[in-house]
């Protein structure tokens, strides 16, 4: 399994940065433009709350995780996470902490 977590983690962090990179392409690179139209609607809102939540509770886990086995290398899918997101984060945390 662990090849299909590092594919997952490829597709989670290319996919989701062509439309942002398409996004920014149109508007220019400006954040307080790209957070205005993550809540342009009720949907789009839910769905980065929905996201957010996700992210600080794959945080957690990582964190509680890695505390208990001692097993660091998780750490990294936390700036994946909240740097690229929750669809990188967590097949690469998936990838990281499978022994195989």
């Amino acid at each position: 399994m662990r090849p299909v977590w590092l594919l997952l983690a490829l597709w989670g962090a290319v996919h989701p940065m062509s439309w942002f990179l398409d996004w920014f392409g149109e508007h220019g690179f400006t954040l307080s433009g790209l957070i205005e139209a993550w809540h342009a609607n009720a949907a789009t809102s839910g769905l980065v709350w929905d996201l957010t939540i996700s992210a600080v509770v794959l945080t957690l886990w990582i964190v509680v995780e890695g505390a208990r086995t001692r097993h660091w290398r998780g750490l990294w899918a936390i700036p994946a996470t909240f740097c690229i997101g929750v669809s990188c984060g967590l097949p690469l945390y998936l990838y990281l902490r499978r022994q195989d």
